[in-house]
């Protein structure tokens, strides 16, 4: 890392694959140094293991600090931790990290954000517009720089509707059907059912009791993709699952007044690695429900936004809302801090 010209910044993805750490000069934010642990930060019922994060991520900072040369009395300015669940799971996070992150590092600012919001900060940054992020599950966040507001996310039994879990059910219906000879079956998708699954008697013990569940059914979901190009049916339960996709996205977007130039929305997530299949549809909808929308590749990962969020906060220029839950920002003591866009 070259000479710091400003605020040392740190920025924090944890996720269903670990823990991922950056620092970066916040006058240089494209230049950083990256430590990846594989190890998923434990939730249990308190929500996310507070004590859990700590032992991972303190180490790694302190690692990025030596190793970039900066342990020689250099502090972090500003923290900011994007998580899964932060929203709903993460209090003790808010109540224990911020005096931790200052006692450790000497951080000033802390920035505890649920991993919606850095993803939306690092494919868009701080313009207005929309984010939808889609894999095993699927939800949309949206702001016009005044408030947050957010679509589905609530899981493979109440919603997540579009998904890799939804398209998976669904396809794994269809080849249920198929095999009992009800209307709406599909054969090849009865045909790749059993290659992959085996013989539809056994699916349901092989798919019941597995905690994982909305993971298995997304692993599916490749093969109604591949299977919709001959298949009516299969094509069908991809353009439902682009409507879905779609209603989610316009029930976030700003309205044209507030996005005169568009909204922008960006499209994030393994699922739309399914090219055309689900996205020929998918543009299709979104254009139908929101004629200002305005399709964006995402400039970053929600690290990446983590930083940009980092060094917002370290610079005093955040623009994004900030939100009890969505995007809390406090001191080391945990006070709450009146951010630049709090005015």
């Amino acid at each position: 890392m070259p000479v710091v010209t400003g605020p040392l910044v740190l920025g924090v993805d944890s996720g269903g694959s670990g823990l991922r750490v950056a620092l970066a000069d916040a006058a240089v934010p494209g230049r950083t140094e990256t430590l990846t642990a594989r190890v998923p930060v434990r939730t249990g019922p308190d929500g996310i293991d507070a004590g859990h994060m700590r032992e991972l991520l303190l180490p790694m900072a302190r690692g990025l600090l030596e190793r970039s040369g900066h342990d020689g009395g250099d502090t972090v300015s500003a923290v900011v931790i994007g998580a899964a669940g932060m929203a709903t799971l993460g209090d003790g996070l808010r109540a224990e990290l911020p005096r931790a992150l200052g006692d450790a590092l000497g951080a000033r600012t802390i920035g505890l954000a649920a991993d919606a919001v850095t993803a939306y900060a690092g494919a868009l940054g701080q313009a207005p517009g929309a984010v939808v992020a889609a894999g095993t599950g699927v939800i949309a966040l949206g702001t016009d720089l005044t408030a947050w507001r957010r679509a589905d996310g609530w899981g493979h039994l109440l919603g997540d509707c579009g998904s890799g879990a939804w398209i998976g059910r669904a396809g794994l219906e269809a080849a249920l059907r198929a095999h009992d000879g009800r209307r709406g079956g599909s054969r090849p998708l009865l045909e790749r059912m059993t290659a992959v699954l085996g013989p539809a008697q056994e699916v349901p013990s092989l798919l019941y009791p597995r905690t994982d569940r909305p993971a298995v059914l997304a692993a599916f979901a490749p093969e109604v993709a591949a299977c919709a190009g001959a298949d009516p049916v299969a094509a069908g339960i991809l353009a439902r699952a682009a409507e879905g996709i779609a209603e989610s996205a316009a029930a976030v977007c700003p309205p044209a007044g507030a996005a005169p130039e568009g909204c922008r929305v960006s499209l994030t997530g393994g699922l739309f690695r399914m090219g055309d299949p689900l996205l020929v549809p998918l543009r299709a909808e979104l254009t139908r429900l929101v004629p200002h929308a305005v399709e964006a590749p995402a400039a970053g990962d929600p690290l990446a936004g983590s930083l940009l969020l980092a060094g917002a906060l370290a610079t005093d220029t955040l623009r994004l809302p900030t939100h009890p839950t969505m995007l809390h920002v406090c001191d080391a003591s945990g006070r709450n801090i009146r951010t630049a866009h709090d005015g």
